[in-house]
Parts: structure tokens; sequence; C-alpha cells
């Protein structure tokens, strides 16, 4: 059940402050988890409740810290020149901080530290966004939202070697320089599927795209969101197995683990959006492929 749509909206013609509203979407939340047959001692804790739950911190603080790597365009971009951060998931972003009535602040990370900076304590941030595929892995340690966006590993090259390029096996020779950033799936994927071309780390993601197109290396790995708007910005580029990704899944919203209340709100925004149809504008405003159906 979306327990955000049976909030009140108003009363008497005005607005219900957003910190009560968000506390009848705790306590019926709540009470779905205990069952109605234990309201009486699920009542008699919601007191105590509301005084540690993330939504409670992140109202009383006024902003959601939300961490995000700012150089996978185009779901998350910093813009060196203004400080200001664009994209699909800094949309989504704003989205949620609105439901909560608050501001959204957002904290660089970076792939190799993703994981380590979502669990640190004391907290850097309340949810990390951006490009972060689910995997099993991730959500045996951390909390993992429902899917947004579909997402598969793919390659880019220059458009001379389009037709060079056309399966994995033609990348994965000795004279094929494959370019990956350290520390995520990319690299990860590499790893374990290029056993004889030579791998280049890069360290700034953002980089890559421009580095195959001069010549400094031959492929990147990367994956079917990013893919589409590298080619569509530089025509030098091509991405041959856009079609064909070597593996699939979807992107989410990662957390720490006992925060639920701040996961079910998360899933019921994204819930939202495919109902009303902006997540598939989203989409479409960033030229992503949407496939919910």
């Amino acid at each position: 059940m979306n327990f955000v749509n049976l909030l009140p909206k108003e009363d008497n013609g005005k607005k219900i402050m957003q910190k009560e509203r968000i506390r009848i979407w705790l306590l019926l939340t709540l009470l779905a988890v205990c069952g109605i047959a234990s309201y009486a001692s699920c009542l008699s804790a919601e007191d105590g409740l509301m005084e540690r739950t993330t939504i409670e911190r992140i109202i009383e603080r006024g902003k959601m810290l939300v961490g995000t790597t700012g150089d996978y365009r185009p779901l998350t971009y910093l813009e060196p020149e203004t400080g200001a951060y664009w994209g699909f998931d800094i949309e989504l972003s704003e989205r949620i901080a609105a439901k909560l009535g608050v501001s959204v602040e957002f904290v660089r990370t970076s792939w190799p530290t993703l994981s380590a900076d979502v669990v640190r304590e004391p907290q850097m941030f309340d949810l990390a966004i951006g490009g972060i595929t689910i995997t099993e892995a991730r959500k045996e340690t951390m909390l993992m939202s429902d899917g947004y966006l579909l997402n598969g590993k793919t390659i880019l090259c220059r458009m001379a070697d389009d037709a060079r390029f056309q399966s994995l096996s033609d990348i994965d020779k000795p004279d094929v320089r494959v370019m990956i950033n350290p520390g995520g799936l990319n690299e990860k994927f590499a790893r374990e599927n290029l056993t004889q071309a030579e791998i280049i780390i890069h360290e700034r993601n953002e980089e890559i795209p421009s580095l195959i197109a001069a010549g400094q290396a031959d492929v990147m790995i990367t994956e079917i969101v990013e893919a589409p708007y590298y080619v569509q910005t530089d025509k030098r580029l091509a991405a041959p197995l856009l079609d064909r990704p070597f593996s699939r899944g979807e992107i989410g919203v990662l957390m720490q683990k006992g925060q639920n209340d701040l996961l079910q709100l998360v899933n019921d925004v994204i819930k939202d959006m495919k109902s009303d149809g902006s997540l598939r504008r989203l989409h479409e405003k960033y030229g992503l492929v949407y496939g919910y159906e």
C-alpha cells in the first residue's frame, strides 16, 4: 500500500504541516508492519520510534544529504565552473526531498569509496544516488530501493572502429586498450571478462570518452544509460553494442541499513512517478530508454 497517498493534503483550505503528515505516514507504516492485532503495543511504542527515525532527523535538519559522484552524465554531473549538479538522478533526489518538504545538499563521493561512505559513522549522507546498480552484494550490507532505470554493460569506441568491436571477444585482444574508472562495477566487469586486453585505469570517469575519441585508448567499458549521451554529444564516438548489452540490471538508491522508513518513502516516490508518468517523462528528457510498462 502506498501510504503517502493516504495522507490528508488539506484541512479547511489550509495545508497540514509537513511534519505532521510525515508522522501520520510513519504511524501507518508502523501499523502495517506490526499488524492490526498488535495495534495497542505498536501505538505505545510510537512516540519513542518517532524520535529516532531517519525521516524525523532529515525534517528537523531541514535538508536531505545526498551522496553522489558527479561524474556520470547524464545521471549525475558536477559542473566544475559553477559547482552545480545536474542530471536524471539529481532531479529524482530533488523529487524525494520535495516529498519531505526539505532542500537537498549534495555530498561528493567516489566509486572506490562509495560503499564505505554509505556505511560510515557518523553518516556522511542520508542516501546515495547516481547510476548505482542494484546488486545482491550491495543488498547484503546496505539497503537498495526498487529500480527506476534499466541498465547494462556496453562499450564506447571511436566511430572509425565501429565495425571492429562487435563482441566481447573482439575487445579481449592484446592489441586493444580498454580504459575504465576505478572502484566500481566497470572495473569489476573488465577484470572478470578481459584477460588479454590492456586495461588502463583513469581516475575521472567523465574524461574517458574524450580520451577514447582522441585515441589514447580504444574502448571504454560503460553502461547503456551513459553511452548514448556521449554518442550524441561527440560525433567521433560510437556505441556499436548498445542494443546488445553484456549484462542487464537496474539502477536504484543506496542507503544504510536501519533506514527502512526512508527506504519506504523512496520506493513510494518511485512507484508514484511510474504511475503518474513523470518517470517516463524524465527518461525522455535525458534520452534514456524507459522500459517499465
